[in-house]
């Protein structure tokens, strides 16, 4: 997965930055003149929003492919004043600030996917997935979104990440090149190239292939976690790659070995544990503090996974690294 835009919104004259790049993005996925129109509108809602109302906004834009199809995902993500009640902040008519009020009524009917998650005092975030004209989501087990950035004053990312889905079965990987710029880049790159052959082939096996994959790159740190249809989670990790099982009751975390996949790695071996019913699975790079706990937000794991991985991206990000997190849940009942 191609890392993330993410453009600071504090005031005006940023937001037409945002839109800018939205459109491109609209037009590289092949979207038509009216969802490159709801695109550019949505993305515009989103960061007036944040120029007016809060602090330390940001919006993040990328292509995800869902289905065979692009979508453009946007996420608007502040540590502003949050909202007393995100219902009511929805609805047409609704404004804080004087405004005939249909931003976010608008972003939720030109989407796909919609969701806010707020707390007041702390911040909002919202999700708008936007794709071709007609079609919803399509259908699945699992629901899963996440973000990535390059290191201040790098143009590429030397983290990756790639999700895939076969028979009920759901496999993540997140790769972190050694350092970051375009030498970290290229081993994470090999990281994916590996993952498209070795996905399903269990988390042991594809670190040890991208091992030989890494071999004469700086090398990287690589996981893979594995659900399978039976509710089994594997994982299996070398290097700084973290890992959590989060439900309701408890958080598991996920051991990565030590090493680097392409230069030193001792025999890989994947550890099992259940899957949990409303839980979800939390990995990110060392981009990010393991220092979290999901209990410090109340309702956000019944949250869409993007919201989950912004709102962590918000609060524990270092700031002087590539950084990435990503998370998986199953989807609620239709």
């Amino acid at each position: 997965m191609a890392p993330s835009v993410c453009i600071a919104v504090s005031e005006a004259s940023q937001i037409g930055e945002v839109r800018r790049e939205a459109t491109r993005m609209a037009e590289r996925a092949k979207l038509g003149p009216t969802e490159q129109g709801a695109v550019a509108l949505a993305a515009t809602e989103l960061a007036t929003n944040l120029s007016r109302y809060a602090s330390s906004g940001r919006m993040f834009l990328q292509t995800i492919a869902l289905g065979g199809r692009d979508y453009i995902e946007l996420v608007a993500t502040d540590s502003g004043p949050g909202m007393a009640d995100v219902n009511q902040c929805v609805r047409d008519g609704f404004s804080t600030g004087g405004t005939s009020g249909t931003g976010l009524g608008a972003v939720k009917r030109l989407s796909a996917e919609f969701d806010i998650y707020s707390t007041p005092g702390r911040g909002t975030s919202v999700l708008a997935r936007i794709g071709p004209r007609g079609h919803r989501t399509p259908p699945s087990r699992f629901r899963w979104g996440g973000l990535g950035t390059a290191a201040p004053l790098e143009s590429v990312s030397g983290d990756a990440w790639e999700v895939a889905e076969r028979d009920g079965a759901i496999a993540l990987m997140i790769a972190d090149g050694l350092g970051h710029g375009p030498v970290a880049a290229e081993a994470s790159t090999r990281a994916v190239e590996a993952f498209a052959a070795h996905a399903f082939s269990g988390p042991a096996t594809f670190c040890e292939r991208t091992h030989q994959a890494l071999a004469g790159t700086r090398g990287a740190a690589v996981a893979l976690a594995h659900v399978s249809a039976g509710r089994t989670l594997t994982y299996a990790g070398v290097g700084n790659i973290s890992g959590s099982i989060v439900s309701a009751e408890r958080s598991r975390g996920l051991l990565s070995q030590n090493g680097t996949a392409g230069y030193q790695m001792r025999t890989v071996k994947s550890i099992t544990h259940p899957w949990p019913e409303q839980g979800c699975l939390v990995m990110h790079s060392d981009g990010l503090t393991s220092r979290w706990s999901l209990a410090d937000y109340p309702g956000l794991l019944r949250r869409h996974p993007t919201l989950i991985a912004s709102t962590l991206f918000r609060d524990c990000v270092r700031g002087r690294d590539d950084a990435t997190v990503v998370v998986i849940a199953e989807a609620p009942p239709a």
